[in-house]
């Protein structure tokens, strides 16, 4: 049977993969051939595939202008959709362990933790290259310190109190960090630059310190994916149909706390991008993490390449932070979800 003859729904089941990895590539070629140095678009595409195995090819760039493309853009472009992809796919995760759609990447405080982490790392002028591993020691703290708070709760602890916990943890490192920020007031504007995000990069080193935690993360949650949709009937009736829904919370949570914790250490503190994606992602292939992760994880990093794209583009002679950019387009898409809620509810 053939795409056009399905149904309406069956046909944009099937669409929707293709069309999404579609967007990808068009993000992509953006993020590459746009930007403040003048590189003729064509060469800065020739450049980046001239780098594939198997393929050889003239840019006809300069020396510095190729520098340019593969130095600097290329392991930008790469950096924004790695990240993009894992808070996407994060958000999606926690979503549905928890069963609510508001969830987040840092709902178990791996926001307050990197800061912290980060903050402490500035502060006493530690070597920049100490920050990024130290903001994730401190995401994956916070977070076990979390399940920790959680089980005191006993043996029938649920995600609600998995979530209550996270909140407490948070407002306890958050607190520590603006402790540190007020006795150090020399560096609260580089602090503030890493908590509104940033993809500067020269070079590959973020990419490759990210890419492990990043692919670890996606497979297990791919994995798990089914699990998902069966903890979305409930822990009850989901034990009844032979799931561990303690277990895999666990496995869930940790999986993608960890590609979030990686995520934050290396780009600072990017809000929205699990919240906006899964929504998006939702209304058009439907609840099923099946479909719902794969394209969550493909629309992430889209997402990051167009908001990374206008960062750089946007403001004349100077760079806007990232975090701005999802915070000026998360900020009403979430007030837009809390109103629908609450006209359904009604």
């Amino acid at each position: 049977m053939s795409v056009a003859a399905l149904p309406l729904t069956h046909r944009r089941l099937r669409l929707w993969p293709a069309l999404s990895i579609g967007v990808l590539a068009v993000a992509a070629v953006g993020s590459l051939v746009l930007g403040p140095a003048g590189v003729n678009p064509w060469g800065a595409v020739v450049e980046a595939l001239d780098h594939l195995p198997l393929v050889s090819l003239d840019s006809g760039l300069s020396t510095q202008e190729a520098a340019i493309v593969w130095q600097i853009r290329v392991p930008r472009m790469v950096l924004a959709g790695l990240v993009g992809a894992t808070l996407a796919g994060s958000g999606a995760a926690y979503q549905g362990v928890f069963r609510n759609p508001l969830a987040d990447p840092y709902l178990l405080g791996v926001a307050a933790g990197a800061g912290l982490g980060a903050t402490f790392a500035i502060v006493f002028e530690l070597p920049s290259g100490v920050i990024a591993p130290l903001a994730f020691a401190g995401a994956v703290v916070a977070v076990v310190a979390a399940y920790g708070l959680a089980r005191l709760g006993g043996p029938r602890r649920t995600g609600a109190t998995l979530i209550l916990s996270g909140v407490a943890v948070a407002a306890f490192f958050t607190a520590l960090q603006t402790y540190l920020q007020q006795q150090h007031a020399d560096t609260i504007r580089q602090v503030f630059s890493w908590i509104l995000g940033r993809l500067g990069t020269t070079g590959w080193s973020e990419v490759r310190i990210l890419l492990p935690y990043a692919v670890v993360s996606w497979l297990v949650l791919i994995v798990h994916r089914r699990h998902l949709d069966v903890m979305a009937v409930g822990e009850e009736e989901a034990s009844t149909l032979g799931l561990e829904p303690g277990r895999v919370r666990l496995v869930v949570v940790a999986a993608a706390t960890l590609g979030a914790a990686a995520a934050v250490a290396v780009s600072g503190l990017i809000a929205f991008v699990g919240i906006i994606v899964p929504h998006i992602a939702r209304l058009v292939v439907g609840p099923s993490h099946r479909r719902l992760l794969p394209v969550s994880l493909i629309g992430g990093a889209a997402f990051l390449m167009v908001a990374d794209l206008v960062a750089r583009t946007a403001q004349s002679g100077g760079e806007l932070p990232i975090g701005v950019v999802t915070a000026f387009v998360g900020a009403p898409f979430f007030a837009f979800i809390l109103a629908s809620r609450r006209e359904v509810g009604a």
